[in-house]
């Protein structure tokens, strides 16, 4: 039966790249969101099962491949994009400095507090303001590298609103994980200027976004307590997070399903997508059945009335 299901994804993805849907240059709409204007779209059908994508360092919602998220559409899910505070077409919050990030990383490093314009949390608080935005009660949420981290604290601090994590490439921030080599691998080498300002880079956000991941620390002690479904994906060639990160983020979480990938670094191969996808819309659909399981029954027998 599993065989069969990723056959059909393997297909659908391949209709999808044909005859895609989703554009990344399709419109957004930009609302004020905690104080803030956050710009978004989604594609699929408005009533299937939601999946909120939220992208790395800098990135916009245009870093995901368009053949990547017509494969989930395809596969039957409402696929949610935005652009994280400070990059794409949302608010770009240079007003608010640039930190000095040597300074902010030896902190960091010493166990001292880090302060910076906005946190995680906050971005966290903006994933949830998108779903608030569109009525969605509920959502798979989805993150790679700093989205990743991102994803984990909804999943953390918002469970209610999360049907299921994915956490792409990323880390839970433990201190005694190795140190990044950054040999290349975060995606944005080799690539001009315009090439990065038609993905929606922001570059000069990296110090403020920069100081927000250092500023949330470790936060091995908040991932322990994420009790969703929950799939780690992670390059066993990843020099920005190597791969114990992955590793250690899926042994904080009870039940979560691991896997790696050899040859892969700190980016989604374009020959990968099609297993993202698979492996991915089983993860959905295993969380899904996981919540018609349970017994409206036996859930009403614990109930003692007076």
């Amino acid at each position: 039966m599993k065989l069969i299901r990723i056959v059909l994804v393997v297909l659908l993805f391949v209709s999808a790249a044909v005859s895609a849907d989703y554009s990344r240059d399709q419109a957004m709409t930009v609302a004020h969101l905690n104080g803030i204007d956050v710009a978004y779209t989604s594609v699929g059908d408005i009533n299937a099962p939601s999946v909120l994508m939220i992208m790395g360092l800098t990135g916009s919602h245009r870093v995901w491949r368009e053949d990547f998220i017509n494969g989930l559409a395809a596969a039957g899910y409402h696929i949610i994009l935005f652009d994280n505070r400070d990059t794409g077409e949302s608010a770009r919050l240079d007003a608010l400095g640039e930190p000095a990030v040597w300074w902010q990383w030896l902190k960091n490093t010493a166990g001292f507090k880090v302060d910076g314009p906005y946190s995680l949390d906050d971005m966290a608080a903006d994933s949830i303001a998108v779903l608030d935005a569109l009525d969605i009660e509920k959502a798979h949420i989805v993150g790679a590298s700093m989205g990743g981290m991102i994803a984990q604290i909804v999943a953390a601090e918002y469970p209610q609103r999360t049907a299921s994590l994915v956490s792409i490439m990323s880390s839970t921030g433990a201190r005694h994980l190795p140190r990044s080599e950054r040999r290349g691998e975060n995606g944005r080498e080799g690539m001009t200027e315009a090439e990065l300002h038609d993905l929606g880079f922001h570059l000069e956000a990296v110090p403020r976004q920069l100081t927000a991941i250092y500023a949330s620390g470790d936060r091995s002690e908040q991932v322990r307590t994420i009790g969703v479904p929950t799939l780690v994906l992670h390059g066993e060639d990843d020099t920005v997070l190597p791969v114990a990160h992955g590793l250690h983020t899926h042994e904080l979480i009870t039940g979560s399903t691991y896997i790696s990938y050899p040859g892969m670094g700190h980016r989604l191969p374009p020959e990968l997508l099609s297993t993202f996808v698979s492996e991915m819309t089983n993860h959905f659909s295993a969380a899904a059945e996981a919540v018609t399981e349970v017994n409206p029954q036996e859930l009403s027998d614990e109930i003692q009335l007076p």
